[in-house]
This record gives C-alpha cells, structure tokens and sequence, in this order.
C-alpha cells in the first residue's frame, strides 16, 4: 500500500518539474497546484488488453504534466481502479514521481461485479455483498445504486485495495440523485446528510481527504425538475456537520458545447440570487472538475466545422473551451490510445484562454 496523498509542496514539485508547461495550465485550489486538464478511466473493456493501455495511458499522462486522474469503482467493473493503481505504483518505483505530487479522485455508489472474477453481475452481488449482510433487500435501486453506510464503507475498502493507496485524495458519491429516482429531496437530503457524516468519520480515519459528487443532471437542471439539487444546501449541510474545516470541497459534471447548462444556466440560489453552478460552486468554495468534454468523440466533427478553432485540432479546440471557462478547475478527458493521449495533450503547450478571449469565443458561439 503507498502512503501519503496529494499535498501543496508534492504537487508544486510536480508544476517545476514540467517548466516548459505554461504556469496558468496549473490552478492551486486548496492549496494544491492541480493541472487544468485531467485524465478519464472510464472507456473500455474489462480485459487485460485494455488493463495494458488504461495503465500506459495515465502513465503518459502524468509525465506529460498531468497530475489529476479519475476514475471509479464501476468504470470497467473494478479495473479501471486496478490499472490508475499499476501506473502510480510504477512511476513511483521508477522514481519518476512521489505520491504527494498526484491528485487521485474516485467514486463510489454504482453497483458493480469485478471484471477478474467470472461471475454475472447478480452472481457477484449475492455472494459478496448479500451473503455477509452489506446489502439486504431494497438497498439497491432499480438503477443500480446504493447509498447505505454499510455499501459505501465496503467500496470505499475495495477502491482503497484497487488503488493501492492507504489514502484517496478525494471520494464522490457517483451519480446518487439519478441512482434513486424514487426518493423525493427531502428524503435524498436526509440520506445524503448520513453519508456526508461517514465521510468526514473517514478523513479523520486518513482513507480520504476530500468528498463530493460526480453527477449528471442535478445541478444543471431547472429547480422544479425533480431532479434538481441545491449546491448550497449540500454545502450548508457538509458545514453544520464538518464545521468550516468540512471536506466537501469538489462537485463533477457534464460540460461542454452541447451540455452547456453549468455556465448558461442561472438554475443555483446562491444568497438568494440566481447564477449558475459554477458561479454558485465558485462562491461556496467548491471545485468543478467536468465530465465528457468530447462526449466520447462526437463533438469532434462539430468543432471541426464550426471553424472556430482553426489555431487547433479539434480535441484540442473543444479542450480549450472547457478549460478556460471561468470556475472550472479540469475537464476530465477519457483516453486510453497512446495516439489519443498524444494528440488531446497537445493542450498541454499552450495556456488557456484569456478572460476577453473566452468571452469573444462565447459571443461567436450564440451568434
């Protein structure tokens, strides 16, 4: 098991070991200097062949002056995990890096199987989870999620075994809004408030620094969707229960020229005003990593004829964007290919947008 987590002096090392990468391509949030493009594990088989190129591609990554890698339990049913872990322990052994110089995010809610073990999902969750009482009936919803304490105890175990690491820098409840349909807010809320009491009981443990939540729509939709959540409400119950010092400092989701809610979008109350969630998120003092920032390569041909982004080549174009949009730390990009790795870090040459330039991108965008 490696030691440590990711720490203001590891993570400035990191940004002067890569002196030719831009300082603005790097943004210091709670004190830790975290490159503005971060690594995605979520594409791909659950086979070795995939294991091998998920391992190369973080690999890459990190020596290409990224120091910010996601994943999740469920990505790749296990493997995912298992692979960020391979990569970090190799580049530690080949002292091309320490573990205070990464920033390693997962996520835990989805019901999953594990890819090295030949049983069907039902097969799986029976014998490890329903047998030794972790789940028991009406636990798990009908999208496949759970949130009971028992549940996120035994994944939080399993990701910290995965990652090999004695401690995550920072653990999402994934997709739980969307995983229980069935729940109304105020029961959501009084489930969320249990959960958000086990994670700061495991920051004190050490096996986590910070928490969050990965999600899809509920802090982009309108507020009378049923899936609409509160972002100061989740901080303000993050507060009354971790005080000032509570761990609830990142929030995931979707981004990007089709999914432009989180900045067009005035859907938050924020001191009884209307702004979006990065705004709000900004003024609470919660991080936004994004999600699908190519959505799986189908904006590409989009930003490629919008002609927008002659100066680059298409993944790069819709990166930038991303990226230099005000209140977003990292897009997350899914690479696996050495090819794709290779061509999507080409950002990494060049800094991101000026405000006035962001701006002037916008306009032309709405016209």
């Amino acid at each position: 098991m490696i030691s440590g987590f990711a720490t203001s002096k590891g993570t400035k090392t990191f940004t002067e070991k890569h002196g030719s990468i831009p300082d603005r391509n790097f943004n210091v949030f709670e004190e830790l200097s975290l490159s503005n493009v971060g690594i995605g594990t979520y594409l791909g088989n659950p086979d070795s062949e995939t294991d091998s190129e998920v391992r190369q591609a973080v690999k890459k990554s990190i020596m290409s002056g990224v120091n910010v890698i996601d994943t999740a339990i469920n990505y790749r049913a296990q493997k995912a995990e298992r692979s960020v872990g391979k990569a970090i322990a190799e580049l530690i052994e080949e002292n091309k890096i320490s573990r205070d110089e990464v920033f390693i995010s997962t996520k835990n809610g989805y019901v999953t199987n594990d890819g090295d073990i030949a049983e069907d999902l039902m097969q799986y969750v029976m014998r490890e989870l329903g047998k030794p009482g972790i789940v028991k009936e009406g636990d798990i919803s009908a999208g496949y999620h759970c949130m009971t304490i028992p549940y996120l105890e035994d994944q939080l175990n399993r990701s910290i075994k995965n990652l090999g690491l004695e401690c995550i820098d920072l653990m999402y409840l994934h997709n739980a809004v969307e995983g229980h349909p069935e729940l109304s807010n105020d029961e959501f809320l009084e489930k969320l408030t249990s959960v958000i009491e086990f994670y700061e009981e495991k920051r004190k443990e050490g096996k986590i620094r910070f928490y969050g939540m990965a999600t899809w729509e509920c802090f982009r939709v309108d507020i009378d969707n049923k899936m609409f959540l509160s972002l100061e409400k989740v901080v303000e119950t993050a507060k009354e229960i971790g005080g000032a010092n509570h761990g609830l400092r990142f929030i995931q989701l979707p981004y990007n020229f089709h999914f432009d809610q989180a900045y067009m979008k005035k859907n938050q109350l924020y001191e009884q005003k209307q702004v979006s969630v990065l705004e709000c998120a900004q003024r609470l003092g919660v991080g936004v990593f994004t999600s699908v920032p190519l959505m799986q390569g189908r904006l590409l041909e989009w930003v490629k004829n919008s002609k927008l982004f002659s100066n680059f080549s298409p993944p790069v174009g819709a990166l930038q964007f991303v990226r230099s949009t005000p209140g977003v730390l990292a897009p997350l990009i899914g690479q696996k290919s050495d090819a794709h790795v290779t061509e999507n870090l080409e950002i990494m040459k060049i800094p991101p947008f000026s405000e006035n330039e962001f701006q002037e991108t916008v306009k032309k965008l709405v016209t």
